[in-house]
């Protein structure tokens, strides 16, 4: 009798969504390959900090064999909120996390991305590998060309590449667009020593205030570190119409200084008080619903199926996705039927969410009481607050 040869599975990108879904595909002894454009593992700054649910990243993650290895890595103080009166400063909302609370532990995107890497084969990812095409039949195999002028086929592709996506254009014509919201992010570093009043305004966790037209959220990260984030209802070019870069610090401060005239000088220093530039977070979003024919040699996950505005559920719904697209594959005889049996859960899963969340970035403006914030995982190249990305 003749055995079947493994498929050959590559997946591109190496973000939370597409190491999970690799780690879990080695655990079950399933050969996979992962590229990723970064020239490596240390190649950018990872972000923020994520929140990782119990009932979605933490599944994964206990999928992976790794939860206890993040339950040690993550910080539960993170759960704590505060919401702020605008003009006042004062706290209007307060969340503090019971003892042994582990609802969604904030951890850093670099911790966890390491703890992802660690955890795979050596040689599972192919760093400086940034995808231009996927080519080839629909029933496979399809070939993989890369920048660098490489081509490789592989039996099913698995796009974990974020909102920018390369592999959606096999399947989909869909771009994201832009929701009429973004952020302006600033840094602040040692805030404990460097900036001690702004480090008691916010607290070990996350801070957030809004007037109705504009809104500012931050959030404490490992290592003495802090990302603030000036949220505003702009075009996405509203930085150059305003005749600047996004180097121009100083015009910039003046800007959010005007812009947020009225707010407490606490929470405008935590605008402009920032330790070197900001970094421009355009807020996009795929049509809802988005999906697609099935492709029994293509597939996505997070970002790259659904991206959604950055409210606490996209590095969570990325890792699930990979788990469940995972386990298809070690349960299912074909590669065509694990991944229709994946489409089938995470489809309408997803577009279940994308309807629930269609336009409430707008939210996050409101001066009603609201106990959440943007998922703080701000990669620092790309203009959505999300995974690893692959242009």
């Amino acid at each position: 009798m003749t055995t079947a040869p493994a498929p050959r599975i590559a997946v591109i990108g190496a973000g939370p969504g597409g190491l999970t879904c690799a780690r879990i595909l080695q655990r079950h002894g399933i050969a996979v390959t992962v590229h990723d454009r970064d020239h490596g593992p240390d190649a950018r700054d990872q972000g923020g900090t994520l929140d990782l649910h119990e009932d979605n990243g933490q599944l994964a993650l206990r999928a992976a064999g790794l939860l206890d290895d993040f339950l040690r890595l993550a910080r539960p103080e993170g759960q704590e909120m505060r919401q702020l009166d605008a003009v006042t400063g004062e706290i209007c909302f307060h969340h503090v996390p019971a003892d042994g609370e582990r609802h969604k532990p904030e951890i850093d995107r670099g911790r966890l991305r390491e703890l992802l890497l660690r955890s795979l084969e050596p040689g599972t990812v192919h760093w400086n590998h940034a995808l231009r095409s996927v080519e080839g039949p629909a029933a496979g195999p399809r070939r993989l060309h890369f920048a660098d002028g490489t081509v490789t086929e592989a039996d099913l592709v698995i796009g974990a590449d974020g909102a920018w996506s390369k592999v959606r254009r096999a399947l989909s014509p869909a771009t994201p667009v832009h929701t009429g919201v973004s952020f302006l992010e600033a840094w602040f570093h040692d805030v404990d020593r460097r900036h001690p009043e702004l480090a008691a305004l916010v607290g070990p966790g996350s801070a957030a205030a809004a007037d109705g037209e504009r809104g500012l959220f931050a959030q404490r990260g490992g290592g003495g570190h802090l990302r603030v984030y000036a949220i505003q209802r702009v075009p996405a070019d509203w930085i150059a119409a305003a005749g600047h870069t996004v180097r121009d610090t100083d015009a910039l401060r003046a800007l959010l200084l005007d812009r947020y005239r009225h707010w407490s000088p606490g929470l405008r220093r935590l605008l402009t008080d920032n330790d070197g530039p900001y970094v421009d977070r355009p807020i996009h979003a795929l049509p809802v619903p988005h999906t697609w024919p099935h492709d029994g040699a293509v597939t996505l996950l997070g970002d790259a199926a659904h991206l959604m505005p950055p409210l606490g559920v996209g590095v969570n719904l990325a890792m699930l996705d990979a788990c469940e697209l995972a386990l298809a594959l070690a349960e299912h005889t074909t590669v065509a039927e694990a991944v229709r049996a994946y489409e089938a859960t995470m489809l309408p899963r997803s577009t279940a969410m994308q309807h629930q969340l269609d336009g409430a970035v707008e939210g996050l403006l409101s001066d009603e009481p609201h106990h959440g914030g943007p998922e703080s995982s701000a990669p620092t190249e790309s203009a959505e607050l999300s995974g690893a990305r692959q242009r």
